[in-house]
């Protein structure tokens, strides 16, 4: 396979605005640049020769079916998925920039006062001699998830090209509003009809995932009551106060910066109102489902003891699940995920296994009957203007995704066991 055209593609469509917006998450998908970009996508699939592509309006995925050429074995059916949208930064007129023969030093981000610095992030030591891929500074890169579908794309036009690598049927998913949470929610998993999938949507070479947090999101107004301050006392009740003291009734050690590997936090993502109102919004994550429950208890119990401490209704919370960890559904078949390990093997990667302190969409998916780990695309420092990829590491991405297809004949003797 060629670096250039794994270059040509990722640039050619990571320039392509297809941010998500969760103001607008009850649309489907969240924004119309999407709704382009994937019908865009159907047409290049067919063009390049793919089958049964189609972009499908009720959940905004489109879907495409590389036939198996090997009728002489059984193989289960595999699918692919990567989302097409990135997330809430800066995503217009995105100028990729390509750094070939990286020589370990500074990196300057196009003409901003940006740059990428060994020193401040080591990762960058990892890829001495490798073709880097940057923003410019100014905006984020869109390798969340624009290196998994071009990882996808490219291996599958490499299986085309070489008929010789016996395989099932390969079922490919390329979908909207992963950022917000929202577009596997909607996902026909019975119209794809495969047996397992993996998303092509981790970080640095080597990662395989199949335990994510548990996560839930916290909406909480906040009323108060608007007198002079002159003659405030006993008689005004600042929203604002209110939601600063029940943010401090949290733990203070679970919030984010305090928390690594398997500990779980509340994260005050936004915070903003008047003395007669406030709004708060939360982020609720543990990978144990029942501290993930009694986290959220938690939420409930100060709300009520709140309300009880004013003796009227100051604060409403609005708590909804979003997704579950995904190691509890596996762990019953462990099959997918040990042919994953194989092809990692095959291809002499290392397999880096660690609970995502986030989720997937693989996490919904595999709750929704369609068991999905996660597999390396190669970003690094996603979701802002430090974002680069490798391009070598995109291409192990695609020599796992072609030793995963080719492994899938002896799926049924890997053992189901963790």
């Amino acid at each position: 396979m060629s670096y250039q055209n794994i270059i040509d593609r990722f640039v050619r469509y990571a320039k392509i605005n297809t941010r998500s917006d969760e103001s607008c998450a009850d649309q489907i998908p969240s924004t119309e640049r999407q709704v382009v970009f994937l019908k865009d996508l159907a047409e290049e699939l067919k063009g390049l020769g793919l089958s049964d592509v189609a972009y499908h309006s009720d959940d905004s995925y489109v879907t495409a079916l590389l036939p198996s050429n090997d009728p002489d074995h059984t193989y289960p059916v595999i699918a692919f998925f990567a989302h097409v949208d990135t997330a809430d930064f800066n995503a217009e007129n995105i100028q990729p920039q390509v750094v070939k023969d990286y020589d370990g030093g500074v990196i300057p981000l196009g003409n901003s006062s940006y740059s990428l610095d060994p020193e401040v992030f080591p990762s960058l030591k990892n890829y001495l001699g490798q073709t880097l891929i940057t923003t410019d500074g100014t905006t984020l890169l869109g390798a969340d998830d624009k290196a998994g579908l071009v990882e996808i794309i490219e291996a599958a036009l490499y299986l085309m090209a070489h008929p010789e690598i016996k395989h099932g049927d390969i079922k490919l998913a390329f979908g909207p509003d992963e950022e917000i949470g929202m577009g596997a929610t909607r996902f026909n998993v019975e119209r794809l009809a495969a047996d397992f999938a993996y998303t092509m949507d981790g970080g640095p070479l080597g990662e395989l995932q199949y335990e994510t947090f548990n996560g839930a999101s916290a909406q909480l107004h906040f009323s108060g009551k608007n007198v002079h301050p002159g003659t405030a006392k006993d008689q005004m009740i600042n929203a604002l106060q209110v939601a600063m003291d029940f943010h401090a009734a949290l733990p203070e050690e679970a919030r984010p910066e305090k928390t690594e590997g398997r500990e779980g936090f509340y994260h005050l993502l936004s915070l903003s109102g008047t003395v007669e109102e406030a709004e708060a919004a939360y982020i609720i994550r543990d990978h144990d489902r029942e501290a993930f429950e009694a986290k959220k208890d938690k939420i409930l119990s100060l709300e009520k003891d709140f309300n009880n401490h004013f003796d009227q209704e100051v604060v409403k919370v609005d708590l909804a699940d979003q997704y579950y960890n995904m190691g509890s559904i596996l762990a019953e078949d462990m099959r997918p995920v040990h042919l994953a390990e194989k092809a990692f093997e095959a291809v002499g990667i290392e397999a880096e296994i660690e609970a995502v302190r986030g989720g997937t969409d693989g996490s919904i998916l595999t709750y929704r009957g369609l068991p999905t780990p996660n597999i390396f695309a190669g970003g690094e420092n996603m979701h802002g203007r430090y974002e680069y990829v490798s391009v070598q590491t995109m291409e192990k991405a695609i020599q796992v995704i072609l030793a995963i297809v080719s492994l899938a004949k002896d799926y049924d003797q890997l053992s189901k066991e963790v």
